[in-house]
């Protein structure tokens, strides 16, 4: 019992000073993540994270110096750790993901994303899942996990995107008269870049038109994607009735055999 008093007192200080120690962690963790301008809850999550840190080795510390058995403690902690994470996969796998989500920021509440197999703007973003409204209007919750494993496309990380669209005109239409057409109409879009400068491609025989594509790059600052793509579809069938270019309808010969 003599013994045991010393040994005691040790394991105070040293709880005490763990104590200390942690608040310290906490302190200064948050301060650094908040220098290099991490999102706050990305901030307090691993503030939190070293914090705990440094109370569990205190603690295994304090016990170990009151010869208390910490390897079969500890070996006592694994098993029941490992049975209830087994049971909680799904969880820690969401979970792990939403932290890495949160740190590495591949999206940010607003974007415009696909993400998880779903298309839409991000409305918030949480340890287990993240939220997307589709352009349908639906609220999704999408598991961290499946967002994180899957690819991810931000729409509004970009400055710019290319614009594609495909035509098709008739067998007898001059095609350098379409081109020119398409192109005209290209230059009078918002926002169009003309580096690289549009073009048009044609690249296929079809079974009623000659199908090319239209390429331009337009700035996001300026132009909205969806609505360039609605006015090229508009001004291009303004612009070849005007020429007298044709979109032709998908003809079928039938041929009768009568007896």
């Amino acid at each position: 019992m003599v013994e045991f008093i010393p040994k005691l007192i040790v394991a105070v200080i040293i709880f005490l000073l763990t104590l200390l120690a942690a608040r310290l962690a906490y302190k200064l963790v948050g301060k650094a993540l908040s220098a290099r301008k991490v999102d706050h809850e990305v901030t307090l999550l691993l503030a939190r994270v070293s914090q705990i840190t440094v109370l569990v080795l205190g603690v295994i510390w304090s016990l170990a110096t009151v010869d208390f058995n910490v390897t079969g403690f500890v070996a006592g902690l694994g098993i029941v750790g490992f049975t209830v994470g087994f049971a909680l996969k799904d969880i820690a796998e969401n979970f792990v993901a939403g932290v890495l989500l949160l740190v590495q920021q591949p999206f940010d509440i607003g974007d415009s994303v696909n993400a998880g197999g779903f298309t839409g703007t991000v409305t918030s973003i949480e340890i287990r899942s993240t939220t997307i409204r589709t352009l349908d209007g639906l609220l999704v919750l999408v598991p961290n996990a499946q967002v994180y494993s899957n690819p991810i496309t931000n729409y509004s990380k970009v400055d710019k995107r290319r614009v594609s669209l495909d035509v098709g005109v008739s067998y007898d239409t001059d095609l350098d008269a379409a081109t020119a057409a398409m192109l005209e109409v290209a230059h009078q879009m918002p926002g169009i870049r003309n580096d690289p400068a549009p073009q048009v491609v044609f690249k296929e025989f079809g079974d009623s038109s000659i199908n090319g594509t239209l390429y331009f790059w337009i700035d996001m600052d300026e132009a909205g994607y969806m609505d360039t793509l609605d006015a090229t579809v508009k001004s291009i069938k303004l612009a070849f009735e005007r020429e007298n270019i044709e979109i032709p309808y998908p003809v079928r010969t039938i041929y009768s055999v009568s007896n």
